[in-house]
């Protein structure tokens, strides 16, 4: 890696400006963005970054209702261009407007991940201000249709498809307490299991009748004893595959005979197993059951991202060790996984591009509650900062 001089490293620290950061936060969280209805909170973001001085382009991405924020940061020399970049949607809950009190940050979006973008701009802009990057150049992008299952990623695929990414990313999604090196991919599934006939009184179920509650407890019961045996046979970082059932509803009252019993949950696999494969092996699973118990099995299956691993010695990754250990007074991060599956793995899966997770230590994400420490927010823009000058200046 590049050896960046110190005085590059502290005129950059020094351009961070935490009360800069701390409004252009309250501004996207004061922005009410459920996913598939972003624009306001994208709108924002693009105003932020215009009224700074910078050239915003908006692409639709296959997604006209909310288009994209893209910022190009260009030093004029050679070397990697360092992408920082995250979704402005939140799960549809009740919006909650955003306040400040005794240092923390609260409202919609707070922790999951408005004020992580936040950080991500404030790094940008102490990049432009103080003229520290000399190499390579910085790539902002903002998008909808993050949070599943109401959204399904696709404007984010579109951007990837059209050739929008860096060489190297950072998520500000809120993990801060590992390196996250491997991470499961996930499947999201819903199966549907039927029986011909109509509704009746359970005791006049013709004889033979197939069960369709019952069915779909079998399942669950496969489905866990699959998940124990993988638990015998972990990922060194990423832990093992596994199912989980999250949802099981079947019938309208107790004693009545229903003709369809809904199972949804996950299916998560280690880096180096065939997606493919593990939707093939579930729905020869459910075609096998539904022929044992005379029932008819229909699955709807929706792949978010696929599983992945990073190496320790990977450019990107000795950036971002070396800048956090320069920020946090020579402190390092435990290796290990990423536990939950957001935009890095579509970007390697996708583009083959290194991405990194790494954002503010915040709470309540998915929850109506969410918040996060204005001091974790200038960290993060702190390191996003150094990670840009050393990975950027590598030719």
């Amino acid at each position: 890696m590049t050896l960046v001089e110190p005085g590059r490293i502290e005129s950059a620290l020094a351009a961070i400006r935490p009360e800069r950061l701390l409004q252009h936060a309250i501004r996207l969280c004061a922005a009410p963005s459920p996913t598939c209805s972003a624009r306001p909170a994208l709108d924002e973001l693009a105003a932020i970054l215009a009224g700074e001085g910078l050239a915003v382009e908006r692409p639709e991405a296959d997604w006209a209702e909310a288009p994209a924020v893209l910022v190009r940061f260009d030093s004029g020399r050679p070397g990697r261009t360092l992408q920082f970049t995250g979704h402005l949607d939140t799960v549809p809950l009740p919006f909650v407007p955003p306040t400040v009190e005794g240092g923390i940050l609260r409202g919609s979006g707070a922790s999951d991940m408005k004020g992580g973008m936040a950080a991500a701009v404030e790094a940008l802009l102490a990049l432009r201000d103080s003229g520290a990057l000399t190499h390579g150049g910085i790539l902002l992008t903002s998008y909808d249709l993050h949070e599943g299952p109401w959204g399904d990623a696709h404007q984010l695929h579109a951007l990837l498809r059209d050739g929008v990414f860096g060489d190297g990313v950072l998520i500000p999604e809120y993990l801060a307490d590992r390196l996250p090196l491997a991470g499961r991919g996930l499947g999201i599934f819903e199966a549907r299991i039927r029986r011909p006939g109509i509704p009746v009184h359970e005791v006049l179920r013709p004889a033979g009748t197939a069960d369709v509650l019952a069915t779909g407890c079998e399942l669950v019961r496969r489905l866990h004893s699959l998940s124990a045996r993988w638990a015998q046979t972990p990922h060194p970082l990423a832990g093992a595959a596994s199912f989980f059932v999250g949802h099981i509803q079947a019938g309208e009252i107790f004693n009545q005979s229903p003709v369809e019993c809904r199972v949804d949950g996950t299916r998560r696999w280690l880096p180096g197993q065939s997606q493919e494969k593990v939707r093939a092996d579930f729905e020869a699973l459910l075609a096998q059951l539904a022929s044992e118990t005379g029932t008819t099995i229909e699955s709807g299956y929706m792949t978010p991202g696929d599983a992945f691993e990073l190496s320790p010695d990977e450019p990107l990754v000795r950036a971002f060790d070396a800048a956090y250990a320069h920020v946090t007074g020579g402190r390092s991060l435990p290796v290990g996984a990423k536990p939950f599956l957001d935009d890095g793995n579509a970007f390697m899966g996708r583009a083959g591009i290194p991405a990194l997770t790494h954002g503010p230590a915040a709470r309540g994400a998915h929850t109506t509650h969410e918040e996060v420490p204005v001091a974790e927010l200038e960290r993060v823009a702190r390191t996003y900062a150094v990670t840009a000058l050393h990975f950027c200046s590598a030719a």
